[in-house]
């Protein structure tokens, strides 16, 4: 009788702290983003209008989710996945650099450029060959994924609280009383760009090692492959309407991510003009906050991974869980409000600033929002998805978070015009009603995609 393999191959960490360190790159300039745009210039940012940094944040986020279509076929024809992660992450640590070393609007443009541009190129090949260390039956392979996801929110959660203590504290230059004069916001590209560094440095030294040949070659279709024989086949009803489902389920989630994402804009915003940050003397930097949803991720995911396993989470079907997902995210918002009506029961003192666990809350409730809806979602993609269309659709899904931040980008742009409350509310309404339409939608949704749940 063999051994079952249980122990996951070294190439597989390999991956985990090279794409821990490309997270922290991103999610450590993300966490400072709008604030440096806003800052004026004597506090150390542009001074760039709300409402315009608002929609650069929004486009800038978009096209993240965009260039991996593009720099995944270019690997996939050309390049091979390693040389496409190495021109990836070398280009994004130029990005960072960049916005460090010019603090000028034509620096924040070329930074944002090669950013989106470098993570093109790395994100759609990262993930790719960490499938590629498994046989398509090999049970390890979800493990692996979970493993991997471990290693993104780990730089997530990471990332914000490093930048944070670089540009708020370290080289923020303060007055006597300890008030911050001048924001460090550079030091905090330059720590994300050492951060990509590191993760560059790492993947290069060590992939002829452990991943062999792997990913060094374009990836070519083999001919008499099973892929082969099913793109030469016309698509049945059947794939037709599962693909017609995954359509509906991704243009329900745009509006999920558009308002989620309003982490790095709004809500970043809010929180440091209108939240109280100081605990037991100290003020909490405001990019420390965009580690909150990672760390309740790490927290998290462990027991919904077990949940829907069991005989009650089996009970739930794809469009509930997601609908669920939704309607969470909308209840996540109503703490948002309750942030604000503090505020407003104190018109008589404009510096007052509401209770940070209003704050917490929000991203408390978001976190489990995702959770029953982000890893289902691109777990039934890759049920659905016909093999000669299994790439295309996840693209399809992956353009889902390029609408949802430039629409999150417009939606955030009008806090100033029309009120926090008024922005907060018409997005918890809004995704609750489409996450009840979700859930009423699930006979028909189930019968499309044929004994998928």
């Amino acid at each position: 009788m063999s051994e079952v393999k249980v122990k996951h191959p070294k190439a597989l960490y390999l991956l985990f702290f090279t794409e821990m360190w490309e997270r922290f790159s991103y999610y450590g300039m993300r966490g400072i983003l709008v604030l440096y745009l806003t800052k004026s210039l004597l506090e150390g940012g542009l001074a760039i209008e709300k409402q315009t940094a608002m929609l650069i944040y929004g486009f800038f986020t978009g096209f993240v989710y965009f260039t991996p279509l593009i720099g995944g076929f270019l690997a996939d024809k050309f390049l091979g996945q390693r040389k496409a992660i190495t021109i990836g992450g070398i280009t994004m640590m130029v990005g960072q650099f960049v916005l460090f070393a010019i603090n000028t609007h034509f620096g924040l443009y070329l930074g944002l450029f090669l950013l989106i541009i470098g993570n093109g190129f790395f994100k759609p090949n990262i993930s790719t060959l960490v499938g590629r260390l498994y046989t398509d039956n090999d049970p390890r392979r979800d493990s692996a994924f979970s493993i991997f996801y471990m290693g993104i929110n780990l730089g997530a959660f990471l990332a914000p609280l490093v930048v944070g203590f670089f540009s708020d504290n370290l080289f923020a230059t303060k007055d006597a009383t300890g008030v911050v004069i001048t924001y460090g916001y550079k030091y905090g590209f330059l720590v994300a760009s050492i951060g990509m560094m590191f993760g560059q440095v790492l993947f290069n030294m060590l992939a002829a090692k452990h991943l062999g040949d792997i990913g060094t070659k374009p990836a070519k279709l083999e001919v008499g492959s099973d892929a082969d024989i099913e793109s030469k086949k016309s698509l049945t009803k059947e794939e037709r309407q599962r693909v017609t489902v995954i359509f509906i389920l991704t243009a329900f989630v745009i509006f999920f991510w558009a308002g989620f994402e309003q982490a790095g804009s709004s809500l970043t915003l809010y929180t440091d003009e209108f939240i109280n940050r100081r605990v037991f003397g100290f003020e909490i930097p405001t990019a420390w906050f965009q580690s909150v949803n990672p760390l309740f991720i790490v927290a998290f995911a462990p027991f919904f991974a077990y949940f829907w396993t069991t005989e009650t989470g089996k009970k739930f079907s794809t469009p509930v869980k997601m609908g669920m997902g939704m309607i969470l995210l909308g209840i996540g918002f109503f703490f948002m409000l309750g942030a604000v009506t503090e505020r407003a029961n104190h018109p008589e003192d404009l510096l007052y600033k509401a209770n940070i666990m209003w704050l917490v809350m929000t991203y408390f409730i978001h976190t489990i929002g995702e959770l029953a809806l982000s890893p289902v979602g691109l777990s039934v993609v890759t049920k659905l998805a016909p093999v000669k269309l299994a790439s295309l659709m996840m693209g399809v899904w992956l353009l889902s978070s390029f609408l949802a931040n430039i629409i999150g980008g417009f939606v955030a742009g009008f806090v100033e015009s029309m009120g926090a409350f008024s922005i907060f509310a018409s997005i918890a309404g809004f995704v609750i009603v489409l996450g009840l339409i979700m859930i009423l939608l699930k006979k028909p949704i189930l019968k499309m995609m044929h004994g998928v749940r």
